[in-house]
């Protein structure tokens, strides 16, 4: 199953968002990155599979650009308001999950969103500290966002889960207790780990 969730909006950065895709793509392998477009085959239940994805994904990565924000559709309605909105639907499903979500802000100018401009249920995302991809320096910012996507999956491979990786600590077995009778003198030794001679 993919690792790494990569959420974004359709309006918003399309060239971007493909460039950032190919670079983790390489580094990581295309298996591992879940997108959309490219990971839900036809005919597939397109709903079932995301929500599942974005529960079970060790690390997503929330693509902003100067659109996402306020993107709308032709209602006039913006999009993150609407309680269906797929973008909300992700990221809203990451987090009750538990899992890791890392804002990646594209472009030199593009800013954080304020916890206010936000739905409740990610109201969190605007507290998340952010990577950037920019568009001056865009070679340099798609290694660096590898190598730190790289980074955060190498610490979620090293954590010990409860009940993972390590055996159980094994029941102490009960002690026999021997007494041997000797004249004068009296000290106690352990004999071997389910055996104590006691001599009195």
């Amino acid at each position: 199953m993919p690792r790494v969730f990569l959420s974004f909006r359709k309006l918003d950065s399309r060239w971007m968002r493909d460039r950032v895709y190919r670079g983790l793509s390489d580094r990581l392998g295309a298996n591992e990155i879940f997108k959309s477009g490219q990971s839900i085959p036809p005919g597939a239940d397109f709903a079932e599979i995301l929500r599942w994805q974005a529960a079970e994904c060790e690390l997503m990565c929330v693509l902003i650009g100067p659109g996402w924000l306020d993107a709308r559709g032709e209602d006039g309605v913006r999009l993150l308001d609407r309680a269906h909105d797929w973008v909300r639907l992700e990221i809203a499903t990451a987090l009750q999950a538990g899992n890791r979500v890392v804002p990646v802000l594209l472009g030199d100018a593009t800013l954080l969103p304020d916890a206010s401009a936000l739905p409740t249920e990610i109201a969190e995302l605007a507290r998340l500290q952010f990577l950037r991809v920019p568009e001056t320096h865009l070679p340099d910012g798609l290694e660096h966002l590898a190598d730190a996507v790289t980074a955060l999956l190498s610490d979620t491979d090293t954590a010990v889960e409860p009940g993972h990786g390590t055996a159980p600590a094994a029941d102490p077995e009960p002690s026999t207790t021997m007494t041997a009778h000797v004249s004068g003198g009296g000290s106690a030794y352990q004999a071997a780990r389910d055996q104590t001679i006691r001599l009195a």
